[in-house]
């Protein structure tokens, strides 16, 4: 039950998106018991933000898990992340966040796992 939200000031082409939506359904199994079948996901492009005062290519991405995963785990999709978003958008990996959160509840199909 992951949800990963990557808000970008850069431009996303419906191919681009794409293409960014299949990486990141890849790279969520990097958190053991995480897969795309179960990865919901959004891309905010064209977002006004600014990074030390500029306006260069940038993201911020927010990454929801159920459960908790290792600081390696985290590493890992963090290192992948910034990898996809630096060869998809042209975005330098110290112009890239990326937030964890962990959830001990998650709301599902009417209940709660």
């Amino acid at each position: 039950m992951p949800y990963i939200k990557t808000t970008t000031n850069v431009g996303v082409s419906a191919d681009k998106e794409k293409i960014i939506k299949q990486k990141l359904g890849k790279a969520i199994e990097i958190i053991p018991g995480k897969s795309e079948r179960w990865l919901m996901l959004s891309i905010n492009p064209d977002v006004k933000m600014y990074f030390h005062g500029d306006e260069d290519n940038m993201a911020f991405v927010e990454v929801s898990i159920f459960g908790k995963a290792s600081s390696q785990n985290y590493q890992a999709l963090t290192a992948e992340i910034t990898k996809i978003l630096g060869e998809e958008l042209g975005i330098a990996p110290d112009f890239v966040y990326i937030k964890y959160e962990e959830n001990s509840y998650w709301g599902w199909n009417g209940s709660n796992f």
